[in-house]
């Protein structure tokens, strides 16, 4: 899913192409994209876009007239800048929006059609788009901090809550603790100020530093290549392979659609983690640490 620094990239990227350029027509591929009825898609046609903002993930077209369109990329939806009038990608496209100098297409791999585009009047009704997580990028210390500890959770899942932080998803959520060199089980109720404080410093340093490198990636193109599993992450992705800073192999936990990655040296004192059904599951056969994994490993 695309997070902040992807989210941030594709505005940056969408700037100087859109912004100032009247939406000359809008083509819809998929019943499943619109969310909305009241003002229909339709209504955005023959207006100019005046700005982009960011919501959390999700990406929002501002028109003159008040009018606005909240995009929610999901899992899987990616935007395209092509030659105006370009053919939407068979059962990928979902949308096709035709400018006067090139066209946005928005696709969405796999057979799950989870983006969503709804189009609001006014300040108000686009308010209800916004989860209310915290822009940790825009926050002193203290407001973080009263975030963290509003409710008790695992720090993993408080990052990737959008109700308290926002734009965080899975895979910068492994980087940033990773960076902060905490557990990803850590309850918040339990982080040390300055545990807090160097995860508010690790959010801020890995959000920023991607940003800049994605810009620096695309340069004056459209970012094509967004992705959750970067060359350049330190452990999400990188299952087995060395941790950068002490070269400990990088592990995982799996769950859902989606992984946890981590480094037990650096982020949880030699210890492996293990999710509720896969310790009940092994019991006491479950390796509380790297080298007894190793050890049945080279045993088994």
């Amino acid at each position: 899913m695309p997070e902040l620094p992807e989210a941030e990239t594709y505005l940056w990227a969408l700037r100087p192409r859109i912004v100032g350029r009247t939406l000359e027509r809008v083509r819809i591929a998929s019943p499943f994209l619109v969310r909305s009825v009241d003002p229909p898609v339709g209504a955005l046609e023959g207006r100019k876009v005046v700005g982009l903002r960011r919501l959390g993930k999700r990406i929002v077209f501002c028109f003159e007239g008040d009018l606005f369109l909240v995009l929610h990329l999901m899992i899987a939806g990616r935007l395209h800048w092509k030659p105006l009038g370009a053919k939407l990608p068979g059962r990928m496209g979902l949308a096709a929006f035709d400018f006067e100098n090139g066209t946005l297409t928005l696709t969405e791999a796999g057979t799950k059609r989870r983006a969503a585009l709804n189009v609001v009047r006014g300040e108000a009704a686009l308010a209800m788009h916004d989860p209310g997580g915290l822009e940790v990028l825009d926050a002193d210390l203290a407001t973080f901090r009263a975030r963290l500890e509003s409710e008790n959770h695992t720090t993993k899942r408080a990052l990737t809550d959008p109700h308290l932080f926002s734009g965080i998803g899975n895979a910068y959520s492994d980087e940033i603790l990773h960076r902060a060199r905490m557990s990803p089980f850590k309850q918040t109720r339990s982080v040390t100020p300055e545990e807090s404080e160097r995860l508010f410093l690790a959010i801020r340093e890995v959000c920023t530093e991607w940003i800049a490198r994605l810009r620096d990636e695309t340069g004056d193109d459209f970012p094509e290549k967004v992705t959750a599993f970067r060359p350049g992450f330190a452990v999400h992705g990188r299952f087995g392979l060395p941790c950068p800073v002490c070269g400990t192999p990088v592990q995982r936990i799996v769950y859902a659609d989606a992984d946890m990655n981590y480094c037990p040296t650096c982020q949880t004192e030699g210890r492996l983690l293990a999710d509720r059904a896969l310790s009940q599951l092994l019991k006491k056969d479950w390796p509380k640490t790297l080298e007894e994994l190793e050890a049945r490993k080279r045993t088994g």
